[in-house]
């Protein structure tokens, strides 16, 4: 995961092969829809809730969070409730 101060990113790599499996961010056009704001709390829990959805149709359930050395508050405290609440296991 990556945030920024307008947006915010994450994404499930495999570590073996270095691979992006699934993505999502501020910057989709799936998610340009939903909200205008891109750098607050419910765009990064929206934005959980979409990786998790996508991780799930990729057949993935389980996955290790890594926050990216950025502190476990705000928006990526609210990133990884979204990615849990919508059934991501980590």
């Amino acid at each position: 995961m990556f945030r920024s101060h307008k947006h915010i990113y994450a994404q499930v790599v495999d570590d073996v092969t270095g691979r992006t499996l699934v993505s999502a961010s501020t910057v989709d056009p799936d998610f340009k829809t939903k909200t205008q704001k891109g750098s607050d709390r419910a765009a990064a829990t929206a934005v959980g809730k979409l990786l998790a959805e996508r991780a799930k149709a990729a057949k993935i359930t389980q996955v290790v969070f890594d926050r990216g050395g950025y502190l476990f508050h705000g928006r990526v405290k609210a990133l990884a409730d979204g990615a849990r609440a919508a059934g991501l296991v980590f």
